[in-house]
């Protein structure tokens, strides 16, 4: 139990450490007024209007939240089911990664306007704009595990006269695990910031919109209090993604210790 408490804070100390050197780096700063304070807020400042808005903020976060979270959701499942299909049919494979590849040339923040223009400025465009931001993503990471499986295991599967669904079951998507996960966590924190995009468009709450009203307001230190948010919200959010896959895949984690 003592050796887990002292790994646990040999790998915290380096990032709590660099954290609070930039803080401080950064109070000094704005304390030493080489940069007007509307323009870099405090630390301090950002904390007091942090704490100042907090019930109004986890409203506003909670609606960022639920985008987010039902976007990515959508996104993991219809990525893993065409994955599983192009992985499956080389024909559907080779039609449909170029228009996979023409999705990411065209900026998000380009299709925002359209998507508040088709489908109104209620949680449907954004809920879209963030499975556009995700899926990418997904799909791109599931069909490279699903191409890394072992060969050898998916010949012995059929040696066992196993059909096309046990070997994906059995084999594939176990294999592709790793990949699965690895993409999640990238697509966890671009779904924060695609909902927190998609608010600055429309609507009338969550944390994109919550910026707006205070960039307009020229409170800058709420800004820095949402941005320090947003950015809190994606690393925990990874963190769950982290404790997910030491659930499913237990085996890396005992591999790690050994």
């Amino acid at each position: 139990m003592k050796k887990k408490w002292r790994n646990i804070i040999r790998d915290s100390a380096p990032p709590v450490l660099f954290l609070a050197l930039t803080l401080a780096l950064w109070q000094g700063i704005s304390a030493s007024g080489m940069v007007t304070g509307y323009m870099l807020p405090s630390p301090m400042s950002v904390a007091r209007a942090f704490t100042g808005e907090f019930p109004l903020l986890m409203g506003h976060l909670g609606v960022t939240l639920w985008e987010a979270m039902l976007g990515l959701a959508i996104a993991v499942v219809i990525a893993l089911a065409l994955a599983i299909l192009m992985d499956a049919s080389r024909f559907m494979k080779r039609s449909l990664t170029p228009a996979l590849l023409l999705t990411q040339t065209v900026p998000t923040i380009a299709i925002a306007p359209l998507l508040v223009l088709w489908l109104g400025s209620g949680a449907a465009p954004k809920i879209v704009l963030v499975f556009l931001t995700c899926f990418f993503p997904m799909t791109i990471g599931l069909l490279g595990g699903l191409a890394q499986v072992d060969e050898d295991a998916i010949r012995l599967l059929r040696s066992m006269g196993a059909r096309r669904a046990q070997i994906y079951r059995y084999g594939k998507l176990p294999s592709a695990l790793p990949a699965f996960f690895s993409s999640l966590k990238i697509s966890a924190s671009y779904a924060i910031v695609g909902a927190v995009v998609s608010e600055w468009l429309g609507g009338d709450a969550g944390l994109g919109f919550y910026m707006i009203r205070v960039r307009r307001s020229y409170s800058f230190d709420k800004m820095f209090a949402v941005i320090l948010l947003t950015a809190a919200l994606s690393l925990v959010l990874v963190k769950l993604v982290s404790l997910l896959e030491r659930w499913a895949m237990p085996w890396r984690g005992n591999d790690k210790e050994l």
